[in-house]
């Protein structure tokens, strides 16, 4: 069964973390100068972050990859 990607996010700072966006919390990011990340992808888990970390890697070997859990993306309304 295919996914309904049809949705609207709001960008109401009072409301929650959304289920969706709670999903992807691997995140892979490339840096660059200064220190500074620039998030390349999003995975659901870890597993599948080590896989396409591991294919950027082979694919640009002169970049630098960081690979991390952004749990805290935004704040959590409970």
């Amino acid at each position: 069964m295919p996914q309904n990607t049809d949705y609207k996010d709001t960008k109401s700072t009072n409301q929650a973390i959304s289920y969706r966006n709670r999903l992807n919390a691997w995140a892979i990011a490339r840096v660059v100068a200064n220190q500074e990340r620039v998030i390349v992808a999003r995975f659901r888990s870890r597993s599948d972050a080590d896989g396409y970390i591991q294919h950027l890697r082979q694919i640009v070997p002169d970049s630098s990859f960081e690979m991390f859990f952004d749990s805290q993306r935004e704040e959590a309304a409970i």
